[in-house]
Formats: structure tokens, sequence, C-alpha cells
């Protein structure tokens, strides 16, 4: 199974509509396929120009490494130089903050990441999660 436009594109939807339910910031929310394309990504209005920037990199990461943007922000902890190496080789697409989960089909299969940008890192995640699924898909 691969991520469909159509799954993506509603992933995005309800990530927006659950930040604009608990009242957060303007977001941008990307989704990537499981070989770190683009396959969708929505900006709100009054965002700023680094959401799509952040949104990616974030998701980009978790694709990468094969956990959530939180499980990266918490091993660069312990390793920071080797992460600092890693982003700088991945040319700026690479960011180990909080915001991002992987997107799973129900047999756990990658599917892609989703990575949001314009609140608190938790917040981000909150969005991301529940886009997911929102989708009838799992994350990670």
């Amino acid at each position: 199974m691969t991520l469909t436009l159509a799954q993506a594109q509603q992933i995005i939807t309800a990530a927006l509509a659950k930040s604009k339910e608990m009242g957060y910031q303007p977001m941008g929310v990307a989704v990537l396929d499981a070989g770190g394309n683009l396959k969708a990504f929505a900006s709100e209005d009054g965002a700023s120009m680094f959401r799509f920037d952040v949104a990616r990199a974030k998701a980009w990461g978790a694709i990468g490494m094969g956990v959530s943007s939180r499980t990266l922000a918490e091993r660069a902890k312990g390793n920071p130089n080797f992460f600092v190496a890693l982003a700088a080789t991945a040319d700026g697409k690479f960011l180990p903050q909080p915001g991002a989960v992987l997107i799973k089909d129900a047999q756990g299969q990658l599917l892609g990441a989703v990575g949001a940008s314009g609140g608190t890192g938790d917040e981000d995640e909150v969005i991301c999660m529940a886009g997911v699924t929102a989708a009838g898909l799992s994350h990670g």
C-alpha cells in the first residue's frame, strides 16, 4: 500500500481542524510519502514563511530515521554532534524537533510522515496525530 493524495489531504484537513479547535496559531502541515517526497502541504492564512520548511524537515527526519521527530529530539540530546552533522549532510531537510509522526497502515507498514509547524512541538505533534487517526491510519 502507498499513501494516496486523498489520504494526505485528509490528514491535512483533520490536522488543521484540530488546530483550529484547540485555538493554536496558524499552522503549516506537510505530508511526505515513504520516500520522503512531498505528497501535500497546506499553510493557514497568517502562517509565517518558515512553516513549510520546518514542517517538511520534521517529517523528512522522521521518515529517514524511522521514528517520530520527538524521539529524534530526545536522541539528539545525547549525541548533539551527530545530529548537527546529519542536518548539514541533509542540506537542511532534517530537523530533530517534536512535531512530526510516522504514518503507518493497519499492518504497520510505513507509508510516510506528517509534520507540522506553527505552535509548540507538543501542539504540532497533537495535530499530526489527529490527522493520521482521522484518515484511518496509525502513527508512530
